[in-house]
């Protein structure tokens, strides 16, 4: 993943932070976003006590902070009064009960014994959180409400990723993502359950954002095998798979300012805004996307940093930052010509086709295998 742009897009801030919020930050927060450097602040909430407390004695900027606590939606919040308490626990049910089927909760089962004495770092590796001392479940807090109280007026990103009401608390902030100026979300979601419209499922988040003014700018699916036939594990951990079937996915949204249709959303952002949007979509390697933002609006974001340097810096993300990358404009250039260079090389050509049989070539077989039945010599030319 390329930083290179983000960090030139961190050095050129001046009035505004890059903010933060990471609800689930059990093994800290993403450490892409430490691009940002001293402009970054960030707050993270997370159930188990004890992470939050080796991740505060190791945070080295002062301005990010974590609080142990479970999150939840409001009581009073309209959301929480229709939703229906029955049907996500019967969605909780579904989960357990298809992941109980796969490989992943096969391997847990093997190393459950070994967990259970296994040291803090290692049992949160394994996503084994609720093995470690939790905060009190009956002292959830709403993080929408709380922000407001420790002085979060402006968010960038916000992240929720806890294995439960990860869509009550999407709900919290419902109303509030123009006022936050929230620039994008990276949500987990999950690809079973029913179509009730409270369940945590994709296509009850993917309508929300949505309707919040979000664009799906991409889904890192998560696959499981079954343990009828384990397949082999994608990360270090027993988890997501090399094959099976769709289970969980990180979905990242984002706005969308060179849509035709959000002319007012591109008049309110201010230029750092539109510098730390351009960031955000070049750190989850989309740079097209961050170039089309410095093209459209160039002669706002000149008085932020040199459009073109900036360019120069995403084409050659473009190009895995290889030594020869191309510059912007002759890597446009080069695409217009219709270069081979854009598309892969083309198949290899098949084989020829064997010889035809004749007479000859039947007689010939036919002494090979005369003189040498058990084909042990090489045939006669």
């Amino acid at each position: 993943m390329s930083t290179k742009f983000a960090a030139f897009v961190a050095g050129s801030l001046r009035s505004e932070r890059f903010t933060l919020v990471d609800v689930g930050c059990s093994g800290g927060i993403d450490s892409v976003w430490r691009v940002f450097g001293d402009r970054l602040r960030a707050v993270g909430f997370d159930a188990s006590v004890r992470e939050c407390e080796r991740l505060a004695g190791e945070e080295a900027n002062p301005d990010v902070r974590y609080i142990a606590a479970f999150v939840d939606v409001a009581p009073d919040h309209p959301f929480a009064r229709r939703s229906d308490p029955q049907r996500e626990s019967t969605l909780n049910f579904e989960a357990q009960r298809l992941y109980s089927r796969s490989s992943a909760a096969w391997a847990m089962e093997i190393r459950s014994a070994h967990l259970a004495a296994a040291p803090l770092h290692e049992q949160l590796q394994h996503n084994a959180w609720g093995l470690t001392e939790l905060a009190d479940p009956a002292r959830a807090v709403d993080a929408a409400r709380l922000l407001e109280e420790i002085g979060y007026a402006d968010v960038d990103v916000l992240k929720i990723d806890i294995d439960g009401p990860d869509f009550r608390v999407l709900n919290s902030f419902d109303g509030l993502f123009d006022k936050l100026g929230l620039l994008a979300a990276r949500l987990e979601v999950n690809f079973y359950g029913g179509a009730g419209e409270t369940l945590h499922t994709f296509h009850n988040t993917d309508r929300f954002m949505r309707g919040q003014g979000y664009e799906l700018v991409a889904l890192e699916n998560r696959v499981y095998s079954m343990r009828a036939l384990p397949s082999r594990f994608a990360i270090t951990m027993p988890a997501q798979t090399e094959r099976g079937r769709p289970f969980q996915a990180d979905a990242s949204y984002a706005r969308d300012p060179v849509r035709g249709d959000m002319k007012d959303l591109a008049a309110s952002l201010s230029v750092e805004k539109l510098g730390k949007l351009a960031a955000i979509y070049s750190i989850w390697d989309q740079p097209d996307s961050a170039a089309e933002i410095l093209l459209a609006f160039r002669e706002r974001m000149a008085a932020m940093f040199d459009i073109d340097h900036a360019l120069d810096l995403l084409a050659a993300q473009m190009q895995d930052d290889r030594e020869d990358a191309l510059p912007y404009r002759d890597y446009m250039a080069l695409f217009a010509t219709d270069s081979p260079a854009f598309y892969p090389p083309p198949p290899k050509p098949p084989p020829p086709p064997p010889p035809p049989v004749t007479l000859r070539r039947r007689l010939a077989a036919a002494r090979r295998a005369f003189d040498d039945p058990n084909g042990a010599f090489p045939p006669r030319e």
